[in-house]
């Protein structure tokens, strides 16, 4: 298996969920400064949460989704992401071990950002893997896929300096990430359905899920209106806008026409939360 093949797996468009998650929001939520930018655990992580991250978060969901993904009419060689048959299946894992665990001796020895970095790794696994694959297990599944997301923004609040349990961004990033998660699962209900999977978007329907998502969309930025209020002004007008599109597709061509734009929007808001976070650094 060639690096080009695993990056492919990694899901570029995805790698700024993460990333920014990391090296924007988190670090910079911590309201410190910008001292962390000269710091080189900064740049070692921001560069973790990008690549590495990603190749242990879609390559264990790609190992163990097989018999989902030959199902499904994204997923091949020239489709819209990677097939990962059973025989690449032990390559795929050592570049997953020889490219995540240099990083566990990196971490920083105290008790928030140990624990962060674990929390990260087990929610990020045990999403796909056994003993637990909690992405077949409706709700669970969304928690644990929120879960990394959420480790990785309190993992760069305390490298940055961060003091206080950033307890309503926790929970914003929880809501916003579950409906991220439940999202992304709606073009994928007959494949999952066909494969015995059980999905909260196979569970409600694609348009209940949808409204589920954009009401956990318009909480969140609620909790967070006294904290960065642009920010959550424009999200909660972007993902209506989206996700009353999302309501209005009529095949499955168009929802999934539309998917394809989400992490797009998703980096937009991001992006408008790290500014507001940003100025409130500087002033």
């Amino acid at each position: 298996m060639k690096l080009s093949e695993v990056i492919r797996i990694s899901r570029p468009r995805f790698w700024l969920y993460e990333g920014a998650t990391f090296g924007l929001v988190g670090t910079v939520a911590a309201l410190n400064g910008f001292g962390f930018f000269s710091d080189w655990r900064y740049w070692v992580f921001a560069f973790y949460f990008i690549l590495p991250a990603n190749i242990l978060i879609y390559g264990i969901n790609d190992i163990y989704d097989y018999e989902t993904d030959k199902l499904n009419p994204k997923k091949g060689d020239n489709a819209y992401e990677a097939l990962v048959t059973p025989e690449k299946s032990r390559t795929l894992w050592k570049w997953i071990i020889l490219t995540n665990i240099p990083f566990f001796f990196l971490v920083p020895l105290t008790t928030p950002l140990i624990t962060s970095f674990i929390v990260f790794v087990f929610f990020a696994s045990m999403y796909s893997a056994y003993p637990i694959r909690a992405k077949v297990r409706p709700v669970i599944d969304s928690l644990f896929s929120a879960g990394h997301y959420v480790a990785t923004g309190v993992f760069g609040y305390y490298l940055a300096g961060g003091v206080h349990f950033p307890a309503l961004g926790v929970i914003a990033g929880i809501l916003w990430a579950v409906g991220m998660h439940a999202y992304s699962a709606v073009p994928d209900i007959k494949a999952d359905f066909q494969a015995g999977l059980r999905t909260i978007a196979i569970m409600i329907g694609a348009r209940n899920t949808i409204y589920l998502c954009w009401f956990l969309y318009l909480l969140a930025a609620y909790l967070v209106r006294d904290i960065i209020p642009v920010a959550s002004i424009i999200g909660a007008i972007t993902f209506s806008y989206f996700m009353h599109r999302s309501t209005k597709a009529e095949t499955d061509e168009a929802l999934f026409r539309l998917y394809t734009y989400f992490p797009l929007i998703n980096t937009l808001i991001g992006a408008a939360v790290s500014i507001e976070l940003f100025a409130k650094n500087i002033w």
